[in-house]
């Protein structure tokens, strides 16, 4: 007999002078109950091994989604994608569409795509550009305020099922209007058929405790319980901390932050540092957008790993962050306070880097992914057992000088010496809140190395030690050379404009005599061209120009005598007098 069967008659034992009856249905209950809580467990359990949806690659966003109920879109810094369907329907044939871009309030739409060509509006949101859709296609939109505004053509046109109380609090969203027009000009105006639509915005507003004069240190009206105090940033300490305090995110609290560490973080991602071509920008800038039910975890290890933060809990309990930078460690730890150490030289032939391939989001070619150049050389050994390149991948990298200095990181971090240690916990108990420590044991090889801790770190209060892992690097680990060390970016292929189909000229036919007919193209602008061909009359199947009437639209010269001859319109096409 088990456990739970014994713990149910113990308790049916002490009842004493109950009836068989009430014994009998206390025994069930108690199973039962057992039983839903076993269930509840176990289900509870289940649930931490379903794998969440992965963040998504720039490129899924190209194309608007129709689903029901999507999960919420989430957007930091610039992007560019699409939108979910939360209204498609026609009236006296115009189609209006309603999507939601972003489930936050934004900071704004920057540039508007159709069919992934970039579109220009006038104030009234009609499309001026590219001027084959006329004006049949209008885009507005809307930020995600508090209080938003129902969109006034929807609303007149189906005000039984979308009124003014449809606004979309908290959504930034998108209105596209396309008008049907006839057979004829359809292809002309639509060449895609159904306009689809995307757009680059600058996504959620951050709030930043540098310019809050609450904060010690900062300075300015922001205030972390107001977000209408707060402002777009591309920062990524800033995103980070934001995702922290969302529920989508670490589900926390500002309270919760350690906020010197935070202010500090965004400073290093906002300094300046120089690129290729000599330029400036921000040593850690980027954005990326998911859903609410990504993997938030996921989420957090790609804006880490792009800024190389580092998040941990101090003494206090409050979240603090180290920031992508070198720090000279204050701790230092010598042969006498090592119990243990392991070193791995790390020069196995199949483990050796040669070289890190890097791909980026490059904001100067329409957001597209790109592949970075490649830092090292994975020719460099002709040992074919060596793993010769790694790749580097991360979505919320917009900058090409960026992703050569993670590539750079990648690349020294994979090749360098590993070490595992133990040490005494009286004069190892600040590893845990440090990134680099010092270790001297000259005899090891290991002469006041510096030791990037990349592990976590492990306290044996018992035997009051910590155990922790980590690469031996420089304090130049964050040194970036540009102008000898940053790769040629791939050129950014400029589209042929589009002309359109060309007029044809010198075009010969035969008519019903077998006299040959030459076609020129006098000024008069046709639009697809057909084929001469025999028929009891010569017809020329071709478009016309609406300059002229039904009986001037085009001039046929006789080979001859170069006469012209006016063409005058038949049912079949343009008919030529015998």
């Amino acid at each position: 007999m088990g456990i739970i069967e014994s713990f149910v008659l113990s308790v049916i034992a002490t009842i004493g002078t109950t009836s068989v009856l009430v014994s009998n249905i206390l025994y069930l209950g108690l199973y039962a109950g057992i039983g839903l809580g076993a269930s509840y467990l176990a289900g509870q359990v289940s649930r931490l091994f379903v794998q969440k949806p992965s963040v998504p690659r720039p490129e899924d966003g190209s194309f608007n989604l129709k689903q029901n109920v999507p999960s919420l879109p989430i957007v930091y810094g610039t992007v560019k994608k699409g939108s979910d369907y939360v209204f498609l329907e026609e009236k006296s044939g115009t189609a209006y569409h309603i999507l939601v871009w972003c489930g936050r309030r934004i900071n704004n739409f920057t540039q508007h795509y159709l069919h992934d060509k970039k579109v220009t509006l006038n104030g009234s949101g009609v499309v001026t550009s590219p001027s084959h859709f006329g004006s049949n296609v209008t885009i507005l939109s809307r930020r995600g305020l508090n209080a938003e505004t129902a969109y006034s053509p929807v609303v007149s046109a189906f005000s039984t099922v979308w009124t003014n109380n449809h606004r979309g609090d908290g959504l930034a969203s998108v209105m596209m209007s396309c008008k049907t027009v006839s057979q004829e000009d359809y292809l002309d105006v639509y060449p895609n058929q159904m306009p689809e639509h995307s757009a680059v915005g600058e996504g959620a507003l951050l709030y930043d405790p540098r310019k809050d004069s609450t904060q010690p240190g900062g300075s300015g009206s922001h205030r972390y319980g107001d977000p209408n105090t707060w402002e777009f940033s591309r920062n990524l300490a800033l995103i980070r901390l934001d995702h922290l305090t969302k529920p989508y995110g670490g589900k926390l609290s500002y309270a919760d932050m350690y906020m010197p560490d935070w202010m500090n973080a965004a400073d290093v991602c906002d300094e300046n540092v120089t690129n290729r071509s000599g330029g400036t920008e921000k040593r850690y800038h980027g954005g990326l957008w998911f859903r609410a039910n990504n993997d938030a975890t996921d989420v957090g290890r790609n804006i880490d790993e792009a800024a190389e933060l580092v998040v941990y809990e101090r003494p206090d309990g409050k979240i603090g962050v180290h920031a992508g930078e070198y720090v000279a460690p204050t701790v230092r730890l010598t042969q006498s306070d090592i119990f243990a150490i392991s070193i791995d030289k790390n020069r196995r032939k199949a483990a050796t880097v040669l070289a890190v391939r890097g791909r980026y989001v490059n904001r100067s070619n329409d957001y597209v992914t790109e592949d970075a150049a490649l830092y090292g050389d994975p020719y460099g050994a002709i040992d074919d057992d060596s793993e010769r390149t790694r790749t580097f991948d991360n979505v919320c990298i917009q900058s090409h000088n960026h992703c050569q200095r993670k590539q750079k990181l990648t690349f020294t971090r994979a090749n360098a010496r590993r070490v595992q240690i133990t040490a005494d916990y009286r004069a190892a108990k600040g590893v845990a809140y440090s990134r680099f420590v010092t270790v001297h044991w000259p005899s090891r090889g290991l002469a006041e190395a510096v030791i990037e801790i990349t592990s976590g770190v492990t306290r044996d209060l018992r035997n009051m030690r910590i155990s922790f892992a980590g690469i031996v690097v420089s304090s130049s680990l964050y040194d970036f050379n540009a102008v000898t060390e940053e790769g040629q970016p791939g050129a950014v292929i400029e589209p042929v404009p589009d002309s359109g189909v060309p007029v044809p000229v010198d075009f010969f036919g035969i008519d019903r005599n077998g006299s040959r007919i030459w076609w020129q193209h006098r000024s008069l602008r046709f639009g697809d061209m057909g084929l001469c061909r025999r028929q009891p009359h010569l017809r020329v199947r071709m478009g016309t120009d609406r300059r002229f009437g039904a009986g001037a639209v085009g001039l046929l010269d006789r080979w001859a005598n170069r006469s012209p001859i006016l063409l005058s319109r038949g049912r079949e096409g343009i008919q030529v007098p015998s």
